[in-house]
């Protein structure tokens, strides 16, 4: 049950992360910029038996903006060091030429090991150049990086995140019998996250079939990709287009039916162009990712409808166990599923993700889950994730 045991020992990392660094490291650095914190920590035996050697893992994520990413970093860092290994982590304020300076960095400190989750999968072809000069493997970490020395990747399966926004949206309206039409809008992610497009495909899969039959209606006409999407998941970028929209064709009090987000910050900006630009009387269906906090909240007050939780402490798990087999030159295929103990389903791809043409990225995918006001208690509270207090309202666990 190591994703409990994981929870349930993060309180103070997950604090001084969200100021900025981790905890519990033996030397802190802070950089020019106040969110590119980097620790580094050394422990030569892991809680889990057997030593390390003073192995060293680097880990790169993008940015503390976003409340995934504070918990993203604190959690591989903490699975890294209580497995024993020395580590050093970054966090490059969603500036590729932060990241790219970031890896250099690890890379002249001598990692054995470089965990990234890039800001632009495409924009680190140089430093993922070196580091394959280096002999230094690379695991791409929730977003895929399109260069060949990206040894491995590990991530959730990003269009079925997709599948269950449009699926919910299907169900809720119950598209198969109800007259209609509906009205939607949608809003995507950040064109240079290799993920968005994914999230998007996958929804529009599920939903193009009732926008061709006229069953679903989106007013505005604004659908592809990039005319839909938000740079850098920014929460007020979000809003403000969607007040464009809401201003522009849902003014004399049109009505929409459901805004698909691709995420939660995304979903944070369009509630709140709702509460204060919409026009019509009704509450839009509105989706989300994620599990951030806030949203949680919209989720139980009624302002968002559902949110599709990747559990971030279990893509840790894998991470580690990754890590720890490439580290120590283990053959790695579906064995290390079928060994691993993971109480959480998670498969092994060869096929589905390429960083190249022709060169596939061997990739562990977990499986998200939907989560709405009427579960949330099940699927976040039971599990251990977050605690509820009276209101109803949702903490990450402490």
């Amino acid at each position: 049950m190591k994703k409990r045991i994981l929870a349930a020992a993060l309180s103070a990392t997950m604090i001084v992360s969200l100021a900025g660094c981790s905890s519990g490291g033996t030397s802190s650095t802070a950089e020019s910029s106040s969110e590119a914190a980097t620790t580094e920590s050394t422990a030569e035996t892991g809680s889990e038996g057997g030593s390390t050697g003073g192995q060293k893992v680097g880990l790169s994520m993008p940015t503390q903006s976003l409340e995934r990413w504070n918990r993203d970093g604190s959690y591989l860092d903490q699975q890294f060091k209580d497995a024993g290994y020395e580590t050093v982590i970054t966090y490059s304020d969603n500036d590729t030429n932060r990241q790219v300076s970031d890896i250099q960095n690890m890379i002249a400190d001598g990692v054995d090991l470089l965990v990234v989750a890039a800001i632009d999968g495409e924009a680190l072809n140089t430093v993922m150049n070196e580091a394959g000069e280096a002999g230094i493997p690379v695991i791409a970490y929730d977003r895929l990086i399109m260069n060949d020395n990206a040894s491995y990747y590990v991530s959730f399966d990003n269009y079925t995140v997709g599948t269950l926004q449009g699926q919910y949206i299907v169900d809720t309206l119950d598209l198969d019998n109800a007259a209609g039409p509906f009205n939607m809008e949608i809003t995507a992610g950040d064109p240079a996250d290799n993920n968005a497009t994914y999230f998007y495909q996958g929804a529009m899969d599920v939903l193009q079939p009732y926008i061709d039959s006229g069953k679903l209606v989106v007013v505005s006409g604004q659908t592809d990709f990039d005319t839909v999407a938000t740079a850098q998941w920014d929460s007020q970028t979000a809003m403000e287009r969607a007040q464009n929209v809401l201003a522009s064709y849902y003014a004399d009090g049109t009505q929409v039916d459901v805004w698909l987000c691709s995420n939660d910050s995304t979903a944070l900006g369009v509630s709140q162009a709702i509460q204060s630009d919409y026009a019509g009387s009704n509450q839009p269906i509105i989706t989300g990712q994620d599990g951030d906090e806030a949203n949680l909240k919209n989720i139980v007050d009624g302002l968002q409808s559902m949110t599709v939780y990747k559990a971030v402490s279990n893509e840790a798990v894998v991470t580690l166990d990754l890590g720890k087999a490439i580290l120590n030159g283990d053959t790695i295929d579906e064995s290390l599923i079928t060994n691993s103990g993971w109480d959480f389903d998670c498969s092994y791809d060869t096929e589905s993700y390429f960083t190249s043409d022709g060169n596939n990225c061997p990739s562990f995918l977990l499986v998200p889950d939907v989560v709405t006001k009427d579960n949330m208690t099940e699927k976040l509270v039971d599990t251990g994730y977050y605690t509820q207090d009276a209101d109803g309202y949702l903490h990450p666990a402490a």
